[in-house]
């Protein structure tokens, strides 16, 4: 097992890493910002190595200060936990070179994998289902793009190659705006991810967001973990998470994870990753893989019983899967809601000061969050400050566990989006299920 591991990451996905790790006996350093100084994880640890000042381009996301730390300390390895540099490609590269391990995996995997447009092309090589699209980036001949939305059939979605996080994406619904949306898009993409390539695919009314998550060892071995429902969202943020996804069978589940196995297979695919879908009127479509862990992990966690990051860190010390697919059985259903510290109504960030913080408990709670009376949310960063998630025999059971766990959340000095939370649990249609990823812009009047 590796001995010591650096966190290139903050908040909760870093304290989430540090307990993984103190289970499995590998001591942990934490890198921060000078405003990360008190983090719950930086007080942890048993180092910590100040990176640099809060903008993360000269912290989080600069790379000679991250390998340095893990020079000056002698570890073994950096998780880089999710955002930040965990899909970074470069920064895998200059890890492993510099005599670490990445744990994640191998930097042309992440290069392949991390350009839509040769994820998209990989997966329908073998053999999963993608979105009806120009399979290959546009080019600047305007006739040649217009015939390929004709093709594809109006309306269609503009994306970057590069893009994620729901940024890079732009829907066009007639012949009239196309040429104009490309340009703007690529304009965008060039200053959003250095790359301008964007790509066309036909914009599916009603989907649902479904993914599924894999783990693979060095060995070969890959395994499926079942899907998630990731629907609920804001401007293709995730909002809710659930497993499993309502209404998804045992036969579609099996059918779709085995070619996603298979997929993962064939390119050489190491350590933990998620593969996205759109799912509509019963067919999956690939859209895109992330080669990291994700947000919205705890859920399969509570339905399989994996515990995903200690599974990572299994996998980059060289050990073996020790289950086979065979001993994945999905029990009962989870939950995660995202607490933002935002305004539930406007979505304004809300950082400062957290004069009490109350975690819920109770029967099939969970509380991944860095917060503790006393901290003060910095402006500097992502605005997620806790994830709450329920488990329960039934669905039922896990959103009325949720809607009790948010009654119980106390958070004062700050506003968070509880509130819209407990909307959307109250909602007849959300209890029912199967909503497609339209439905919360709908409700809030977004769209």
């Amino acid at each position: 097992m590796l001995d010591k591991v650096i966190i290139a990451n903050r908040g909760e996905i870093a304290l989430r890493v540090l307990r993984a790790c103190r289970e499995l006996g590998i001591k942990t350093v934490a890198v921060h910002s000078t405003v990360d100084a008190n983090l719950k994880h930086v007080l942890l640890a048993d180092e910590s190595v100040c990176i640099g000042p809060p903008p993360s381009a000269k912290s989080y996301l600069h790379m000679p200060a991250i390998i340095s730390a893990a020079e000056l300390t002698d570890a073994a390895a950096i998780h880089p936990g999710y955002g930040f540099l965990s899909e970074n490609a470069d920064f895998a590269e200059r890890v492993e070179k510099s005599g670490f391990i990445f744990i994640g995996p191998k930097a042309e995997t992440i290069r392949l994998m991390g350009d839509k447009v040769s994820a998209i092309k990989t997966m329908k090589a073998h053999g999963v289902p993608c979105v009806p699209g120009s399979g290959e980036p546009l080019g600047l001949d305007g006739d040649e793009n217009l015939r390929i939305a004709k093709d594809i059939g109006y309306p269609v979605i503009i994306k970057a190659s590069g893009g994620g996080g729901g940024r890079g994406m732009r829907v066009v619904h007639n012949a009239a705006a196309l040429l104009h949306s490309i340009n703007v898009t690529r304009s965008e993409a060039l200053a959003a991810f250095g790359n301008d390539q964007v790509y066309m695919e036909k914009f599916l009314e009603k989907p649902r967001h479904i993914e599924f998550q894999v783990l693979a060892d060095h060995h070969g071995n890959v395994i499926h973990l079942g899907e998630r429902d990731c629907s609920m969202q804001r401007r293709h943020q995730k909002v809710i998470e659930e497993a499993p996804a309502p209404g998804i069978t045992a036969a579609q589940r099996a059918r779709m994870g085995e070619r996603v196995v298979e997929a993962c297979r064939a390119v050489g695919y190491r350590n933990a990753g998620t593969l996205e879908f759109l799912y509509e009127d019963g067919e999956f479509y690939f859209i895109e893989m992330n080669t990291r862990i994700q947000v919205e992990h705890p859920v399969t966690e509570l339905v399989t019983g994996i515990d995903l990051v200690k599974a990572q860190l299994m996998i980059a010390a060289g050990e073996k899967l020790p289950w086979t697919q065979s001993d994945i059985v999905l029990r009962g259903h989870a939950l995660e809601c995202r607490i933002n510290a935002e305004d539930p109504k406007t979505f304004m960030p809300s950082p400062g000061p957290v004069r009490l913080w109350h975690a819920p408990g109770g029967p099939g709670i969970r509380v991944d969050s860095h917060l503790y009376s006393g901290y003060s949310v910095p402006p500097n960063y992502d605005s997620l400050i806790a994830k709450l998630i329920s488990h329960g025999d039934t669905r039922d059971t896990a959103i009325a566990r949720m809607r009790n766990a948010l009654a119980e959340m106390v958070v004062e000095g700050i506003k968070t989006n509880a509130a819209l939370h407990q909307e959307i649990l109250a909602h007849a249609a959300f209890q029912q299920g199967g909503l497609d990823i339209h439905y919360l812009e709908r409700r809030l009047g977004l769209k």
